[in-house]
């Protein structure tokens, strides 16, 4: 069962039960996935864009874009318009089997996990996460890579409130600590 049929058949149920909605649509559910990797070193090197889009390409299954600066910084020899980082935002089948390769696949293959910090929600039913080392998707080749790459992954929610949205999570399985 993929976590969009667990999602429909089990999680739902149970937040309906947990929260006392009135209504099915009050349900709260994942709405989207955003990838984003910010490449400060792109400044000085800037083959580290091509490589980012090829390897957040192979991980998360979609062409990302290419973000650039909005303004100048003299102090980061940073002009507006440069590009800076890449990023993908996720929906339907490829946000569920992302999600599912994330918690399944790559989150155990960190070193010393010990499950995700609660402290990653923004008030308002959203949680992000940082990954300091791309490498943990197996899509990707190791001996190809030249850099190892942070991201972050942002799950956003039509959850109302934290509590919400930390239901829905840990209902389809993302590993939170005690």
């Amino acid at each position: 069962m993929d976590l969009r049929e667990k999602y429909y058949k089990e999680v739902r149920p149970r937040l309906f039960e947990r929260f006392n909605y009135e209504n099915i649509h009050q349900i709260p559910k994942i709405e989207k996935i955003t990838v984003n990797m910010g490449l400060g070193e792109a400044v000085s090197n800037p083959k580290i864009i091509d490589q980012a889009l090829v390897e957040l390409a192979q991980i998360t299954g979609q062409r990302p874009r290419i973000c650039k600066a909005r303004k100048s910084i003299a102090g980061f020899k940073l002009r507006k318009g440069m590009p800076i980082g890449v990023m993908v935002t996720l929906r339907g089948r490829r946000m569920y089997d992302f999600l599912a390769r994330l918690i399944h696949v790559a989150l155990p293959r960190v070193r010393d996990f010990k499950g995700l910090p609660r402290s990653g929600f923004d008030g308002r039913g959203n949680y992000t996460l940082g990954i300091t080392d791309h490498t943990i998707f197996p899509e990707l080749d190791t001996s190809k890579i030249e850099k190892v790459k942070g991201m972050s992954v942002t799950i956003v929610t039509t959850a109302k409130t934290d509590e919400e949205a930390f239901e829905l999570l840990k209902e389809m399985g993302m590993p939170f600590r005690r």
